[in-house]
């Protein structure tokens, strides 16, 4: 399983904001999302290859019982099975984070969907290839369903502008068990300005539109840095 780093820190996004956790940063994706802001683990993923068990000696440094599975795409690799099996056995609260596309049987306590809407596509230009799979491969409403069904769910949508609400309200619709109360709305950008900038006008719609509005307080704390 290709590891691109793993690291202790603070959940700044979603339901558990604020939750010091342990952050498993798989290496690899299938999408390629222009705004990535972890482009190690995506556009040019890097990192090492690491067995279930040199993973749980590495998350068994620290004493934090909350686990990230982030990335890149976590559900590429089927050793998410036998590593979730393995956080389990040894109580740890499991959050996986994925854009949706992949299904994988792992055991969690709150699966994280990040679906990709069309503001989310490379350049058609620059990345003529990327773009047709990015396209093609970016939903996949039969894993959503299944991930809804099998899991404790949480969605969360970037926005970058306001005609991506429109996207994601005809998104929610198409699947009736989503509840607004789980949809997190996160502005796009990998720094404070930039985040500033969309929550001024997104903030007070996600009250008007009975979402939550998702701040990144990594970024807040940290700045847009590995390890964090």
């Amino acid at each position: 399983m290709k590891i691109a780093e793993i690291y202790r820190s603070i959940q700044g996004e979603g339901l558990l904001t604020g939750t010091e956790s342990v952050f498993i940063r798989t290496s690899g994706c299938n999408l390629r999302c222009w705004f990535c802001d972890t482009p190690y683990a995506s556009w040019n993923p890097d990192g090492d290859d690491y067995s279930v068990n040199e993973i749980m000696e590495r998350v068994s440094v620290w004493d934090c019982r909350h686990v990230v599975i982030t990335g890149g795409e976590p559900m590429l690799f089927a050793e998410m099975i036998p590593l979730c099996n393995r956080l389990r056995a040894d109580n740890y609260h499991i959050t996986i984070e994925t854009a949706g596309t992949l299904y994988l049987p792992v055991d969690c306590d709150l699966m994280s969907i990040s679906p990709k809407t069309t503001n989310s596509a490379p350049d058609a230009i620059d990345y003529p290839r990327w773009h047709r799979r990015h396209q093609r491969t970016r939903f996949a409403p039969h894993v959503i369903s299944r991930l809804l069904d099998d899991f404790n769910c949480q969605i969360k949508f970037v926005v970058d502008n306001e005609s991506d609400i429109q996207e994601i309200d005809e998104y929610i619709r198409q699947f009736p068990r989503i509840v607004a109360s789980d949809v997190y709305l996160m502005a796009q950008g990998r720094s404070q300005q930039e985040l500033s900038r969309v929550e001024s006008w997104l903030k007070p719609l996600c009250q008007q539109l009975e979402y939550q509005y998702c701040p990144r307080k990594q970024i807040e704390w940290f700045g847009s840095v590995k390890g964090t």
